[in-house]
């Protein structure tokens, strides 16, 4: 064969089989895309169903209320008798807003669909009442409330604003955003004694922990870091993401692949870690399928962390 037909034949097949690979590996990146949208979606529907429930059968129909946002929308409800669908799209409106400019545009517009079929949810739903039994109300109401709003947050929403001011407070004090939702919710409570009972706003107190430990079962706390430590034969490309994507800082760990025959030659490898937000998670992960779907991820609960690029950002971007 002539040398320089050859070399035509060769480099053809390469630019064929090469964009015949770019393709794949787009649609690869489309189907990962594809997956996590259709999960944090169920995870809102659930959500939205799980808090709905807990509001129709249990809270609303005896008089009971919650924290945050919620809880000024059923106070508002049993004192002047305005729709809980249009106090909860309403009320956590600014809050949307802050989390719009705090947080993405796209953790923004997934809570504004989330309370939205909320709102729905619980004006043309009729959900029939469970029980009239002040403890089971308080128990099982704050859980369904609890469950639903750990689904949310799974899910890359929210559906009480209360947390994202929160978010934003801690980064201008001291406080943890657990400790200011907990000051945020103590007027709440004093506001229902005062205007409904001080009875229900004990009950109150009993719901809202029973939520708030219901949300930390279903995501382990909205504010907790999560240190990542990632093993891939990928790890420079993964460590862009984490820097460029996710805004975080990374550590590279030289270390050797421990799975080999016996005699066999150790493979050095670049081991990453990185400490993120809960809600950065999903991202993360989705970024990290991309590039590697078969990567070793480890991922450790972090109470707290000092220095580094995480206190600058309590929540990064989500794109």
């Amino acid at each position: 064969m002539n040398p320089l037909f050859q070399q035509i034949v060769i480099g053809t097949a390469k630019i064929y089989y090469g964009k015949k690979r770019q393709g794949q590996k787009q649609l690869d990146q489309w189907r990962i895309e594809l997956r996590d949208e259709i999960k944090d979606a169920l995870y809102l529907a659930v959500g939205v169903a799980s808090a709905a429930f807990g509001l129709e059968a249990f809270l609303i129909p005896n008089g009971f209320i919650d924290g945050g946002v919620t809880g000024i929308s059923l106070i508002t409800n049993v004192v002047a008798g305005l729709p809980i669908g249009v106090l909860l799209v309403v009320l956590n409106l600014p809050f949307l807003i802050m989390g719009w400019r705090t947080v993405s545009s796209r953790f923004a517009l997934q809570s504004i669909g989330s309370i939205m079929l909320l709102a729905l949810a619980v004006h043309f739903i009729p959900f029939p009442v469970a029980t009239n039994d002040p403890l089971l109300v308080a128990a099982f109401g704050g859980f369904f409330l609890g469950l639903g709003i750990g689904m949310a947050v799974r899910g890359g929403g929210i559906l009480d604003g209360t947390e994202v001011l929160a978010i934003y407070l801690s980064k201008q004090s001291s406080l943890s955003v657990g400790n200011i939702i907990l000051i945020f919710n103590i007027f709440i409570f004093a506001a229902g004694a005062y205007f409904i009972s001080l009875e229900t706003a004990l009950y109150a107190i009993l719901t809202y922990f029973t939520a708030s430990k219901t949300i930390d079962f279903v995501i382990d706390g909205i504010e907790e870091y999560i240190g990542v430590t990632i093993i891939s034969g990928f790890s420079d490309e993964i460590r862009q993401v984490i820097v460029n994507q996710v805004g975080r800082g990374c550590t590279v760990y030289r270390g050797k692949s421990g799975y080999a025959p016996t005699g066999a030659a150790l493979k050095d490898i670049d081991i990453l870690y990185t400490v993120i937000t809960r809600l950065e998670m999903s991202k993360l992960k989705t970024e990290i399928n991309k590039i590697d779907d078969n990567a070793f991820v480890i991922m450790n609960s972090i109470k707290d962390t000092k220095g580094g690029m995480v206190k600058k950002r309590a929540i990064a971007k989500i794109k």
